[in-house]
């Protein structure tokens, strides 16, 4: 396989906060071939427009979200025809449709299907978006050599809804990468040794459990939870935390940076992965955070939706519950935390899971069509 072919990877993001972006990048560049990363960012305080391998163009979202991809839209095709590229992937339905009229003929094309974007859950009430999004992935998928997605149900669905064939299953595994300087919460935020440090990383999105885990926080005394990522539902989530009565039990770090995740995760002793069930997205949900806690030898607590619970119940790295049963919660956090032999087993079904569920060995997948 030649190794001097060009590459571009486009998402409507930030790649350094992107760890499917991030490894996909990585994995490329060493394998020897010419990498560009042609992305955005609208959300990281402070953040300047970056050049060079990875293009980050800052962006100001405003009041009408149209104008912003209006201007996302025109950068990146005024790119598209000013560069040329042998494989291109287009990291999201944003992207899709202008990569397929902007790469060049006989390119290789891979659509990278992240989520069921006609049926993502913060347009469950918005169907005339939900409807555009369909329409366009209707028109462009069938157009690309490979739909990458992240798990076997996302790909079996995609194939009976618009008769695809070729697909690629690439999970969102972290790099097999063990804390080094695992962060001392307790210290750096004064939390008694009595508590135990229930961790969400990702997005604040609704939908994403955090509701469901103050209803818990609230009721008890024995948690706190540390919440690592940013999004356009935070400024509601820390709002909420005070009207809860709360405030002292949440602490919201912010975003980080992909290098430093796994010594903050392997801080906690319990990962959360709570998604509920508001959309076939999220019915599908596989998110990269639930392999994020098994790297870093956390045990997790997740909702029963079938991909994730299939990983819990195959690799015995933590328990499974009914998300809106906050007993259940209550009950597995309790387990979880309360039985130190338990515990112990569940850490040690992480390190022997983190040896298979890692990007090294599911980039493999990849590499297997890449011209």
């Amino acid at each position: 396989m030649p190794k001097s072919k060009s590459v571009l990877i486009s998402f409507l993001g930030n790649i350094n906060y992107d760890s499917r972006c991030n490894n996909l990048f990585t994995s490329l560049k060493q394998s020897g071939y010419k990498i560009k990363f042609f992305g955005f960012d609208w959300q990281v305080e402070n953040f300047q427009t970056q050049s060079g391998e990875k293009n980050i163009i800052k962006l100001n979202k405003g009041k009408f979200s149209v104008f912003f991809y209006l201007k996302f839209a025109l950068l990146l095709f005024t790119h598209l025809l000013k560069n040329k590229y042998d494989i291109y992937f287009a990291e999201d339905i944003y992207t899709l449709p202008l990569i397929i009229m902007g790469s060049k003929k006989n390119a290789q094309v891979f659509y990278d299907s992240r989520e069921l974007y006609g049926h993502l859950a913060g347009l469950r009430k918005r169907k005339i978006i939900q409807s555009f999004l369909t329409m366009l992935e209707k028109i462009f998928i069938e157009k690309v050599d490979y739909v990458i997605t992240t798990g076997n149900m996302d790909a079996n669905f995609l194939r009976k809804k618009y008769n695809i064939g070729r697909t690629v299953l690439l999970r969102n595994l972290p790099n097999f990468i063990k804390p080094n300087e695992p962060i001392n919460f307790r210290k750096k935020f004064n939390i008694p040794v009595t508590k135990k440090i229930l961790l969400y990383q990702g997005v604040i999105l609704h939908g994403r459990g955090l509701r469901l885990i103050f209803d818990v926080l609230k009721n008890t005394s024995e948690f706190v939870c540390i919440i690592i990522g940013g999004g356009e539902q935070k400024e509601y989530y820390e709002n909420l935390s005070v009207q809860l009565g709360i405030k002292d039990k949440v602490i919201f770090y912010g975003k980080v940076p992909q290098d430093e995740l796994v010594n903050l995760t392997a801080g906690a002793d319990v990962g959360l992965s709570l998604i509920e069930n508001v959309s076939l997205s999220y019915y599908y949900a596989l998110p990269n955070k639930l392999f994020e806690y098994i790297m870093a030898g956390v045990p997790v607590l997740v909702s029963n939706l079938p991909q994730m619970e299939e990983i819990i119940k195959k690799y015995k790295v933590g328990e499974v519950v009914n998300p809106y049963e906050k007993n259940q919660i209550e009950e597995a956090l309790n387990k979880l935390t309360g039985d130190k032999d338990y515990y112990q087993f569940l850490k040690n079904n992480c390190k022997q899971a983190s040896e298979e569920l890692n990007w090294e060995k599911e980039i493999i997948n990849l590499y297997r069509v890449l011209e």
